[in-house]
């Protein structure tokens, strides 16, 4: 049965994609950006579509959408570019829009879903990461704001459902990448994708050996839209268990795009976890689900869109003012 569906954030890289699955579905869904981080370009290919609408607004004001059946709640900056430059609209968006949309849910008696983050994990002591781990945050460094911001959006969805009953769902994401991640994001596959294609030396920061699980995009909203369905309501790790060191990850980006340039080391900021990998048992045993696509093709099929966004930045690099 087709639904109405609030997405925010949907004009991000995730929030995009999601709705093009949401659609797919034969649902209707009204998506709302404040476009600080997100793009119009990422859903332009939905302007002839009926049943989807796009309204630049800020959730951290209160707003009421009408009545829908569910809301995926994906607005926060994510990249560690992002989140420094908007460190206090980080916290707002991961408190107060996210105490709003979750009033939406109750008002309505709609489904919930908030897109957590396995930064709620810190610089882990456990290996790799389950979700009855607690982290090891530091709650008064620079990556805070957004760490911080995320636990508390975590304890507010479970306030909503534990004292207002709302069907909620939450997904802690592991690194991603795939078409319509920002290219200058700061973000390992998109720094290295485009130094590479731009001929440039490769950075790496610290020696190389700290290590990621990288998850193609549609395996990971494959994940989400399989939670949101399910009766879950603690937290399931959606991510690729494979771990890569930084330096793995390199050489498999000079593979793909046929790069001969070096690699330099740059310092390691602070606070960033030496090691990234998620347990995905309960995400196996309750949904079914597990990724499909290794680095090295989810690599390839992103390589056309790092090289438009080359063309992009080339272009607008160029242009007179």
């Amino acid at each position: 049965m087709a639904h109405t569906i609030l997405v925010t954030g949907a004009a991000g890289f995730l929030g995009s994609h999601l709705c093009d699955v949401l659609l797919a579905e034969g649902n209707t869904v009204l998506g709302v950006d404040n476009l600080s981080t997100g793009s119009t370009a990422n859903v332009d290919h939905l302007k002839g579509e009926a049943r989807f609408s796009l309204i630049e607004k800020d959730i951290c004001q209160p707003f009421d959408p009408g009545p829908v059946d569910y809301v995926f709640n994906m607005a926060s900056p994510a990249s560690p570019v992002d989140y420094a430059r908007l460190g206090i609209e980080t916290l707002l968006v991961g408190s107060a829009g996210t105490i709003n949309t979750l009033e939406i849910a109750k008002r309505y008696g709609a489904g919930y879903l908030h897109a957590s983050t396995s930064e709620c994990y810190g610089d882990p002591e456990m290996h790799p990461q389950v979700e009855t781990y607690w982290g090891n945050v530091n709650p008064i460094g620079p990556r805070s704001v957004y760490d911080e911001a995320k636990r508390f959006s975590e304890a507010a969805t479970m306030a909503y459902h534990r004292y207002h009953g709302v069907r909620t769902h939450l997904v802690r994401i592991f690194n991603t990448y795939g078409p319509r991640l920002q290219a200058n994001d700061g973000r390992v596959i998109s720094n290295l994708m485009m130094q590479a294609l731009r001929g440039q030396p490769l950075s790496i920061y610290g020696d190389g050996s700290q290590t990621r699980s990288f998850c193609y995009v549609s395996d990971l909203i494959d994940g989400i839209v399989r939670l949101s369905k399910s009766d879950e309501v603690m937290p399931v790790n959606i991510g690729n268990p494979e771990e890569w060191t930084i330096l793995e990850c390199a050489e498999e980006v000079r593979a793909v795009t046929g790069s001969k340039d070096p690699i330099t080391f740059k310092p390691l900021p602070q606070d960033d976890p030496l090691r990234r990998r998620p347990d995905i048992t309960r995400a196996k045993t309750l949904l079914g689900w597990q990724p499909k696509i290794r680095l090295r093709e989810g690599l390839e099929r992103s390589l056309d869109y790092f090289r438009s966004c080359l063309v992009t930045a080339d272009t607008a690099e160029s242009t007179p003012l």
